[in-house]
Protein backbone atom coordinates (compact mmCIF):
# COMPACT_ATOMS: atom_id res chain seq x y z
CA UNK A 1 0.00 0.00 0.00
CA UNK A 2 1.21 3.22 -1.00
CA UNK A 3 1.40 6.22 1.90
CA UNK A 4 -0.89 8.90 1.81
CA UNK A 5 0.04 12.47 1.13
CA UNK A 6 -1.22 14.62 3.98
CA UNK A 7 -1.90 18.60 3.69
CA UNK A 8 -2.11 20.05 7.11
CA UNK A 9 -4.45 23.18 7.25
CA UNK A 10 -4.82 25.23 10.52
CA UNK A 11 -3.53 28.26 11.88
CA UNK A 12 -3.10 27.10 15.30
CA UNK A 13 0.38 25.80 15.21
CA UNK A 14 0.36 23.78 18.17
CA UNK A 15 -2.44 21.53 16.84
CA UNK A 16 0.12 21.38 13.32
CA UNK A 17 2.38 20.05 15.73
CA UNK A 18 -0.03 17.83 17.69
CA UNK A 19 -1.12 16.21 14.12
CA UNK A 20 2.40 15.68 12.55
CA UNK A 21 2.98 13.53 15.31
CA UNK A 22 0.20 12.09 15.60
CA UNK A 23 0.53 10.46 12.21
CA UNK A 24 4.05 10.26 12.25
CA UNK A 25 3.69 6.66 13.40
CA UNK A 26 0.61 6.11 11.63
CA UNK A 27 2.56 4.02 8.12
CA UNK A 28 -0.09 4.23 5.97
CA UNK A 29 0.18 8.76 5.52
CA UNK A 30 3.05 11.57 5.36
CA UNK A 31 2.96 14.82 6.31
CA UNK A 32 3.79 16.30 3.29
CA UNK A 33 2.88 19.96 3.60
CA UNK A 34 1.48 22.22 6.41
CA UNK A 35 -0.71 26.05 5.95
CA UNK A 36 -1.41 28.11 9.09
CA UNK A 37 -4.12 29.93 6.49
CA UNK A 38 -6.98 29.57 3.62
CA UNK A 39 -5.21 31.19 1.15
CA UNK A 40 -2.24 29.34 1.15
CA UNK A 41 -3.73 26.27 2.00
CA UNK A 42 -5.30 26.48 -1.67
CA UNK A 43 -2.11 27.15 -3.18
CA UNK A 44 -0.66 24.05 -1.11
CA UNK A 45 -3.37 22.26 -2.24
CA UNK A 46 -3.20 23.29 -5.74
CA UNK A 47 0.94 22.84 -5.95
CA UNK A 48 1.01 19.41 -3.67
CA UNK A 49 -1.77 17.78 -4.95
CA UNK A 50 -2.46 15.89 -1.68
CA UNK A 51 -4.44 12.68 -0.96
CA UNK A 52 -5.78 14.16 2.02
CA UNK A 53 -6.87 17.65 3.20
CA UNK A 54 -7.20 17.44 7.47
CA UNK A 55 -9.00 21.20 7.08
CA UNK A 56 -10.04 23.79 9.88
CA UNK A 57 -13.23 25.71 9.50
CA UNK A 58 -11.65 28.65 11.94
CA UNK A 59 -8.49 29.92 9.29
CA UNK A 60 -7.26 33.66 8.12
CA UNK A 61 -7.94 34.75 4.00
CA UNK A 62 -10.03 32.70 3.70
CA UNK A 63 -12.43 30.02 6.11
CA UNK A 64 -12.97 26.26 5.66
CA UNK A 65 -15.67 26.16 3.80
CA UNK A 66 -14.55 28.24 0.92
CA UNK A 67 -11.15 26.79 1.03
CA UNK A 68 -12.62 23.03 0.24
CA UNK A 69 -14.75 24.95 -2.29
CA UNK A 70 -11.74 26.13 -4.24
CA UNK A 71 -9.92 23.35 -3.65
CA UNK A 72 -12.56 20.70 -5.08
CA UNK A 73 -11.39 23.07 -8.45
CA UNK A 74 -7.46 23.50 -7.94
CA UNK A 75 -6.86 19.72 -6.22
CA UNK A 76 -9.92 18.10 -7.60
CA UNK A 77 -8.76 14.42 -6.52
CA UNK A 78 -8.02 15.69 -2.91
CA UNK A 79 -9.77 14.22 0.14
CA UNK A 80 -10.76 16.92 2.45
CA UNK A 81 -11.47 15.99 5.81
CA UNK A 82 -12.52 18.49 8.16
CA UNK A 83 -11.23 18.93 11.85
CA UNK A 84 -12.93 21.79 13.75
CA UNK A 85 -13.82 22.36 17.22
CA UNK A 86 -17.07 23.50 15.81
CA UNK A 87 -19.71 20.42 15.28
CA UNK A 88 -22.94 22.06 14.94
CA UNK A 89 -25.16 20.41 12.34
CA UNK A 90 -25.83 23.14 9.99
CA UNK A 91 -21.86 24.15 9.97
CA UNK A 92 -21.23 19.77 9.20
CA UNK A 93 -23.88 20.28 6.65
CA UNK A 94 -22.10 23.18 4.99
CA UNK A 95 -18.78 21.37 5.13
CA UNK A 96 -20.14 18.24 3.24
CA UNK A 97 -21.69 20.72 0.57
CA UNK A 98 -18.40 22.43 0.06
CA UNK A 99 -16.83 19.10 -1.03
CA UNK A 100 -15.69 17.66 2.24
CA UNK A 101 -15.56 13.40 2.38
CA UNK A 102 -15.67 13.71 6.39
CA UNK A 103 -16.23 15.86 9.40
CA UNK A 104 -14.38 15.06 12.85
CA UNK A 105 -14.79 17.34 15.87
CA UNK A 106 -11.48 18.19 17.32
CA UNK A 107 -12.53 16.36 20.51
CA UNK A 108 -12.82 12.88 19.00
CA UNK A 109 -9.33 13.34 16.63
CA UNK A 110 -7.47 11.12 19.56
CA UNK A 111 -9.96 8.07 19.08
CA UNK A 112 -11.25 8.70 15.72
CA UNK A 113 -9.06 10.43 13.09
CA UNK A 114 -6.42 6.89 12.10
CA UNK A 115 -9.75 5.10 11.66
CA UNK A 116 -11.78 7.84 9.75
CA UNK A 117 -8.12 8.41 7.53
CA UNK A 118 -8.53 4.51 7.18
CA UNK A 119 -12.11 4.94 5.70
CA UNK A 120 -10.86 7.71 3.68
CA UNK A 121 -7.97 5.85 1.67
CA UNK A 122 -10.23 2.50 1.46
CA UNK A 123 -12.77 4.81 -0.79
Amino acid sequence: MTRARILLVDQFAPWRDYLRARLRGYSHCEVVGESADGLDGVEKAQELQPDIILLDIALPQLNGIEVARKIRTVAPRSKILFLSVEDSSDLVEAAMKAGAHGYLAKIDVESKLLPTLDALLAK
